[in-house]
């Protein structure tokens, strides 16, 4: 009887470990794990669906901010949102010249705070469907809702899905877009 209850006290701690485990494994972003104990900084580089992004961060010299306290709540977009913007469109805004409007499409794509997709999409059904947010860049974002999932609106119109919500990070969240995001182009250009 008592091996029994000792063997049933093993497995009834073994299980409530595999739990926590199960509870605390890193959401995977392109096959890479993201972990919640890390910042957003250190994160993204592993992601090898993020590679045009933490380059386009490093030319803008975002890193140490992204690595900071926060909190943050960042709209990543794949490389394959970046491939959709016309040809040449990333090669031109890394250059140095260029690095001013790189910054106010890099932080077009940040919000103070933390926002889980559970957190928008409360706050979307209590205003209509949709939250306005406003960026680190100084502009609005929309979220709606579509369905189940949520869709962030640009101020262009463009709408980008979210592929991955609630990428939780040491300085808040990152949920991966399948779109870059604009700001208002100013007389109709950007830069």
């Amino acid at each position: 009887m008592l091996r029994q209850s000792f063997a049933a006290l093993l497995l009834a701690g073994s299980l409530a470990a595999s739990g926590a485990a199960f509870a605390q494994s890193p959401v995977m972003v392109g096959g890479a794990p993201m972990y919640a104990n890390k910042t957003i900084a250190q994160n993204a580089p592993e992601a090898p669906n993020l590679k045009t992004l933490v380059a386009a961060v490093k030319a803008a010299g975002l890193v140490d901010t992204l690595a900071s306290k926060g909190p943050f709540t960042v709209f990543a977009p794949t490389d394959a949102a970046f491939a959709k913007l016309p040809k040449g469109t990333v090669e031109t805004l890394v250059k140095p010249e260029n690095k001013a409007t790189l910054t106010k499409i890099l932080t077009y794509h940040v919000v103070a705070g933390d926002y889980s997709a559970e957190r928008l999409m409360r706050d979307a059904r209590r205003n209509g469907g949709e939250v306005h947010l406003k960026t680190v860049e100084g502009e609005p974002l929309t979220v709606k809702m579509s369905g189940k999932k949520l869709v962030v609106i640009d101020r262009t119109g463009k709408a980008a899905s979210i592929q991955t919500p609630d990428v939780k990070q040491a300085n808040g969240v990152v949920h991966v877009i399948g779109s870059v995001l604009m700001p208002k182009a100013k007389s109709g250009k950007m830069g």
